[in-house]
């Protein structure tokens, strides 16, 4: 199982390199040094502080959820914890969806908490952050839209953001209505599923079939547990918001450091569209949120071809990137050597 998740993460950093070396041949590798070399690095320093400023925010939100569900982590630990989240993240293929389960043992091991509790805990916050994206990604465009005549680019981009912030609180809305229905498919379908995995791996135990029932009930409760304290929630919907709005801050500053300012309208809608391209089979979407960001802000802001815009992309991206990683790279590092030096 291990080397096959080591093989999956060589081969997603293998095509994200090959992602890279197109998107820099187009721009232009020796045009693009030059100009990352003029950036103002007091104004760097800026992104990188701000960078900080969304991993807070976020990680608070992660806080609150935790706290919804009985476990009470302090806001240093849960900024360490939600960077070792985003760590998962940016080194499994499909980010989120991939980097979750393991972001769920790292929550449980720190928190004291169930391994269930842990993934609804992550999941909900993870759901939680759609919402604001999507509002704040339709405000910018719809300023944006006073100011200039729409490309075809940017109208195919924001006609996808109004699908989204249509379709998924829809079928969120759906699934949360028929959440007992899902829960006995997801017992059925996945009980095998774990009793055969289990099977042949060293060294653990085939699971019972009541076991598993229990702790996928255990995950659904507490999926309601967060739903059912709308105080809470408006605060991690808050915190997430913030989060959101430090990420367009550091794109836009990203900009300003290269002297190639572009509107914050534009910030407001690339960075909720280009966290979609997230999804992709490459680690942390690498590669493929940086060629959304860079033709979208190409495409919207006339004054900046698609060279200036990779430069500013790949200073933003480079921190939002590598900041989390390595940060969350160390603590999942002091994670594992103190499981491997604890009991049992």
């Amino acid at each position: 199982m291990a080397r096959g998740n080591i093989r999956a993460t060589l081969v997603g950093f293998a095509g994200a390199a090959v992602v890279f070396a197109v998107l820099f041949s187009i721009a232009g590798f020796d045009d693009l040094v030059a100009r990352l070399q003029t950036a103002d690095v007091r104004i760097v320093v800026g992104v990188f502080v701000v960078v900080l400023g969304w991993l807070a925010a976020w990680s608070g939100a992660l806080r609150t959820v935790l706290g919804v569900l009985g476990a009470r982590i302090s806001a240093v630990t849960s900024f360490f914890v939600f960077a070792g989240a985003m760590f998962s993240n940016n080194i499994t293929p499909f980010g989120q969806a991939g980097g979750e389960p393991v972001t769920a043992l790292l929550i449980s091991r720190t928190a004291d908490t169930e391994y269930e509790t842990s993934l609804a805990a992550i999941a909900s916050v993870d759901t939680l952050n759609f919402v604001p994206s999507i509002t704040i990604a339709l405000i910018g465009a719809g300023y944006y839209a006073t100011e200039v005549t729409l490309g075809r680019n940017i109208e195919i981009a924001l006609l996808a953001v109004g699908a989204l912030a249509v379709g998924v609180p829809s079928l969120i809305y759906l699934g949360w209505q028929n959440r007992y229905g899902l829960e006995e498919r997801a017992i059925s379908a996945l009980t095998p599923a774990i009793r055969r995995i289990a099977n042949v791996v060293p060294r653990v135990s085939v699971p019972t079939p009541e076991g598993i029932e229990t702790r996928i009930n255990g995950f659904f409760r507490a999926i309601e547990r967060v739903a059912s304290d709308p105080r809470q929630l408006s605060v991690a919907i808050g915190l997430s918001a913030l989060g959101w709005f430090f990420q367009m801050v550091a794109l836009w500053l990203s900009f300003v450091a290269i002297d190639q300012p572009i509107a914050f309208s534009i910030a407001l809608f690339v960075v909720p569209i280009g966290a979609i391209a997230g999804v992709t089979p490459l680690p942390g979407g690498a590669g493929g949120i940086e060629w959304t960001l860079a033709i979208l802000i190409a495409a919207a802001s006339p004054a900046v071809g698609f060279d200036i815009a990779t430069a500013g992309v790949v200073i933003f991206r480079g921190l939002v990137y590598v900041i989390p990683t390595v940060l969350g790279g160390a603590v999942m590092g002091v994670v594992s050597v103190q499981g491997r030096s604890g009991p049992g």
